[in-house]
C-alpha cells in the first residue's frame, strides 16, 4: 500500500521505497501493465499469475494477444546496493517514464507510473470511484 514519488536518474534507474523493496524481495519481475504503467510482482506472485495465464485457452486470439503483450515485456529485476532498479528502455518508453515517477502499492504488486499519467488517471478515476466501488465490492461503508 502507499504512494511515493521518486525520479529516474540519467541511466534509467529508479529508487524503490524501502517499504516496497521488502515486499518485492531481492528478485522480482517487472512487466508492462495495464493503463500504460508498469507492474512489479514478487517472484511468488508472478509464478501464481503465470500459472493462471497459462490456463487461458490458446485457441482464442485475445488470450494469445494478452499473453504476448504481458510476457514479452517481462524482465527479472534486482535491487542494487542503493535500492535502485534499472528499468529497461522498452519499458520506460511504454510507460512514458522520463523523470518523475509515482510508485504505488496495489495489493499483490507495485505499479510504476509517469507522474503526469498517474495524475491524469487519478483525476478521471476519482470522480467515478464511488460508482465503480458500488459495482464491484461491498466496502463496508
Amino acid at each position: 500500500m502507499g504512494e511515493f514519488t521518486h525520479s529516474l536518474d540519467d541511466k534509467g534507474r529508479l529508487t524503490m521505497p524501502a517499504k516496497f523493496r521488502e515486499g518485492l524481495g531481492q528478485g522480482f519481475v517487472l512487466t508492462r501493465g495495464l493503463d500504460r504503467c508498469l507492474f512489479a510482482y514478487p517472484k511468488r506472485e508472478w509464478e501464481t499469475l503465470e500459472a493462471k495465464l497459462k490456463s487461458l485457452p490458446m485457441a482464442r486470439a485475445d488470450a494469445r494477444a494478452f499473453m504476448r503483450f504481458f510476457f514479452s515485456g517481462a524482465t527479472e529485476c534486482e535491487f542494487d546496493r542503493q535500492g535502485r532498479i534499472l528499468i529497461p528502455a522498452s519499458l520506460r518508453s511504454y510507460a512514458s517514464l522520463e523523470r518523475d515517477c509515482v510508485i504505488i502499492g496495489v495489493s499483490n504488486r507495485v505499479e510504476l507510473w509517469a507522474k503526469e499519467s498517474w495524475e491524469s488517471y487519478f483525476r478521471q478515476a476519482q470522480d467515478s470511484f464511488a460508482e465503480i466501488a458500488e459495482g464491484l465490492v461491498d466496502l463496508g461503508f
